[in-house]
C-alpha cells in the first residue's frame, strides 16, 4: 500500500467526520436556547453564542453543568470541541473556542 493512499484514506476520514460535525441536527435534537434562539448546528451556536446575554449564558453553562458542550458531545459529536467547551471559563473563551473549531472544520471540508 502506497504512502499516498494511507494519507488520502486519513484526508476522506477527517473530511467525512468534518462535514458531518457542519451538518444540522435533526429537528428534534436541536438546542433550545433558555429564552433564546433554537440552534441546529454549529454555525449556528458560532452565530448567537456572541449575542446570548450573560445570565442565558451562565443558565447553560456554569459550575454544575455545561449544556453546550453535552449538546456538541452527545448530539453534534464532536468530542474536541465538547472538552474545549467544558473548559471555558466565560463566554468569551466558549466563542473563541466555537469559531476556531468552526474554522477548522470549514477548511477540511475544503
Amino acid at each position: 500500500m502506497s504512502t499516498n493512499f494511507v494519507v488520502e484514506v486519513i484526508k476522506t476520514v477527517a473530511k467525512d467526520e468534518a462535514m458531518k460535525y457542519l451538518s444540522d441536527t435533526a429537528p428534534e435534537q436541536c438546542f433550545w436556547v433558555n429564552n433564546g434562539p433554537v440552534l441546529r448546528n454549529l454555525a449556528d451556536l458560532a452565530n448567537n453564542l456572541p449575542q446570548m446575554n450573560d445570565g442565558t449564558y451562565k443558565h447553560h453553562a456554569n459550575k454544575e453543568k455545561n449544556d453546550f458542550s453535552k449538546w456538541v458531545n452527545d448530539i453534534i459529536g464532536d468530542k474536541k470541541l465538547a472538552n474545549e467547551l467544558l473548559s471555558s471559563k466565560n463566554k468569551e473563551s466558549a466563542v473563541k473556542k466555537v469559531r476556531s473549531r468552526l474554522d477548522s472544520l470549514k477548511k477540511a471540508v475544503g
